[in-house]
């Protein structure tokens, strides 16, 4: 019998790719890669008849929990407390969830089941219930494609084109782009594409988006920062009252999970501003608010101060409480000291010269990128289909991009 012939080697070349190969297509961390998942914990729990049991007696309590008023948190019956408190030496007690996984929502929902009583005032380091995980990856985009862009184009048109440029990005950005367009656009369906843009697209391209920097005096940048999350359609037409919007957010699970995610690593420890966590989870936590019932948002186009689209106005006796939550986003020192920092390190990646592009590169991309995307997506006045001695590429938040000859 003939001995079966050895496989042949991988060429060189092939094996330096391999890992970026393997990697590509794992992009949502599944509850098996977390310490300790909310969904792995639920089904340990499935397996001890006691354990089961005090579970679905907490997840009963759930229609009993009820607030009497926008600021207060959530009046939990003593027979549920003491269900949960049978439960502290269980895994579920300390389960976490991540904001990429899948099931997120099922996680999430088993989480605020297990911890009823759980404050989103008292800032301990476990109130959130997402990992506190940073991977530090290394930048991946390819600045170099660039060059083709006019030599004063502002830094969030550079970005922009970057998003363009990656196929993950362009089509996340499109399909949030598309879902909040127009004069009858569906406020939920468009903050859910805005959730899946920030949670799916990576950080790099979505951080250079939203935190891009601008000149003072540059009013169309600031306009195109201010515009990333589609504002007159993921915003209400209205400021409501915070509290309010509050009571909103925390009856609904993400949200809940969001703002406590932010309180937690957001939060000035002392009045030195000293921060509980890093900028960049603080940074994590600020973004992933965006597209849920307490969206947050640039408040002009000449600084980069943040601030909720609400109002305190009405709140009576329970002034301070509301001036509370509004200023823990527009006087927060972490938060602006995190956007300030993550600004600056988008400034000095365009610092020096990209002079290595290749033109074919954007001419394979063509001028059709947009063809299908609504007006205010695609930009109304596409130098792509006039006439020109500019190659040019769609922008969907500022117009056009022009291109300077070779």
């Amino acid at each position: 019998m003939a001995r079966p012939r050895n496989p042949r080697p991988l060429p060189p070349a092939l094996l330096l790719l391999l890992p970026l190969l393997l990697r590509a297509g794992d992009h949502l961390p599944t509850e098996g890669r977390l310490t300790n998942s909310c969904i792995q914990a639920r089904r340990k729990c499935q397996a001890d008849p006691t354990c089961n049991a005090t579970y679905h007696y907490l997840n009963s309590c759930a229609s009993s929990i009820s607030t009497s008023s926008p600021a207060e948190e959530p009046l939990v019956p003593e027979d549920c407390m003491e269900a949960a408190q049978q439960l502290r030496n269980s895994s579920l007690m300390s389960c976490t969830c991540h904001r990429r996984m899948k099931n997120q929502a099922t996680c999430l929902n088993i989480y605020w089941t297990i911890h009823p009583a759980r404050s989103l005032g008292d800032y301990e380091l476990d109130v959130s219930p997402y990992e506190d995980t940073v991977t530090r990856k290394p930048w991946k985009m390819n600045l170099s494609k660039l060059n083709m862009l006019i030599p004063d184009s502002d830094l969030c048109l550079k970005f922009a084109m970057l998003c363009t440029l990656n196929d993950k990005c362009d089509r996340l950005r499109k399909a949030y782009g598309e879902a909040c367009s127009g004069s009858r656009c569906q406020r939920h369906t468009c903050q859910r594409q805005l959730r899946a843009f920030f949670e799916k697209a990576s950080e790099p391209h979505s951080q250079g988006l939203l935190l891009c920097p601008c000149a003072p005096t540059d009013q169309g940048c600031g306009q195109r920062r201010r515009n990333t999350i589609a504002p007159s359609c993921a915003l209400p037409p209205e400021a409501p009252n915070c509290l309010e919007l509050r009571h909103v957010c925390v009856s609904d699970p993400l949200c809940r999970s969001r703002l406590a995610d932010f309180q937690t690593h957001c939060h000035p420890m002392d009045i030195l501003g000293t921060c509980a966590t890093e900028e960049s989870r603080c940074l994590r936590a600020y973004m992933g608010l965006i597209g849920t019932a307490l969206t947050p948002n640039f408040v002009s186009n000449i600084n980069a101060s943040v601030a909720l689209s609400c109002t305190c106005r009405g709140s009576g006796n329970l002034q301070e409480e509301c001036e509370r939550l509004e200023e823990s986003f527009s006087h927060n020192p972490c938060l602006m000291e995190a956007i300030s920092a993550k600004m600056r390190f988008h400034s000095q990646l365009f610092s020096q010269d990209w002079a290595a592009s290749t033109f074919s590169v954007m001419e394979r991309q063509g001028c059709h990128a947009t063809d299908e995307l609504p007006r205010w997506l695609s930009g109304k006045k596409s130098a792509c289909q006039r006439r020109s001695h500019r190659r040019c590429k769609s922008d969907p938040w500022g117009g056009t991009i022009a291109w300077r000859r070779k």
